[in-house]
């Protein structure tokens, strides 16, 4: 029973903090989310992927050119910039790194050809979040554009596979995207597109208010699940990390950063791929560098 001046209110749950690539890290393993997350130190990781080193420079060029002066966004000055922000990590070889370097140059090139350099994007590289009951979510949306009375999502694609429209439309991330754009900028946001470069495909997905809430849902299941293993660990024996964040081996272990550190990883690929494996065939040298 309370007396004056007393308030009996409950202490709201403190939510947890987590990005879209937080949650799917979750998702594909939770062992390999404790290292990246919850391990301190970080254990060392694999040396560096070429097709990272590919899409890192194409996203900084893009950038970097939607914060030029509209009359200097030209094809050139994209080209200037990925070389500008090249950095050849992770390629078979010198020659290779170079190959590289000159295909995505070509591809931006290609790609900013058909940009109207006056038709300024409402953000680039805008972090937005959103609050559920369980999460505090954030992320960061490539570009964020505006399209009369509503918002679009545009997310740069650099990698080797065909996109489809299942890829849109099943993308937790493009979902949380638009809902928290939406509530950032209060206007409507359902339209979310994967730009893929290589291709010069754009794929769309036009999202339902139930789409967006399912995906939010999902998304909520996920970080709690994921705070559910943090909470069983604080101020536990180190075995309780074993426990509450089990490796799921398969096929991608082949591509985990961690897999030095993981004896279940290795018993089903007991080698790390290739730096240069995630690069599509035509330029590595042969097919059979892109395997173990």
């Amino acid at each position: 029973m309370t007396t004056q001046g007393e308030f009996d209110l409950a202490v709201p749950a403190r939510l947890f903090s987590a990005t879209p690539s937080r949650l799917m890290s979750w998702l594909d393993c939770p062992r390999r989310y404790r290292f990246v997350y919850v391990d301190r130190p970080v254990p060392p990781k694999g040396p560096p992927w070429a097709h990272n080193s590919v899409g890192s420079a194409v996203h900084a060029a893009l950038a970097a050119w939607w914060q030029l002066e509209a009359r200097d966004r030209t094809p050139a000055a994209a080209a200037r910039l990925v070389r500008e922000k090249w950095v050849p990590l992770g390629f078979r070889d010198d020659a290779d790194a170079v190959a590289w370097r000159d295909r995505a140059t070509e591809m931006v090139e290609r790609y900013v050809g058909r940009l109207d350099p006056y038709d300024e994007p409402l953000g680039v590289e805008r972090t937005v979040a959103v609050k559920t009951s369980r999460l505090a979510l954030s992320g960061r949306i490539d570009r964020l554009d505006r399209r009369g009375d509503e918002l679009v999502v545009v997310d740069y694609k650099t990698g080797r596979h065909v996109l489809t429209t299942d890829d849109a439309r099943g993308s937790m991330a493009l979902a949380v995207y638009a809902v928290a754009a939406a509530r950032t900028m209060r206007l409507p946001c359902a339209r979310v597109e994967l730009h893929h470069l290589p291709s010069g495909e754009v794929i769309v997905w036009e999202h339902s208010e139930s789409s967006l809430e399912r995906q939010l849902a999902r998304a909520d299941d996920i970080g709690a699940e994921a705070a559910s293993a943090h909470a069983a660990v604080a101020g536990a024996d180190p075995d309780a990390l074993e426990t509450a964040f089990p490796p799921r081996p398969g096929p991608q272990c082949g591509w985990c950063d961690y897999l030095a550190h993981c004896t279940a990883g290795q018993a089903v690929a007991p080698t790390r791929h290739l730096p240069w494996a995630g690069l599509p065939l035509e330029i590595v040298s042969s097919v059979d560098d892109v395997v173990d």
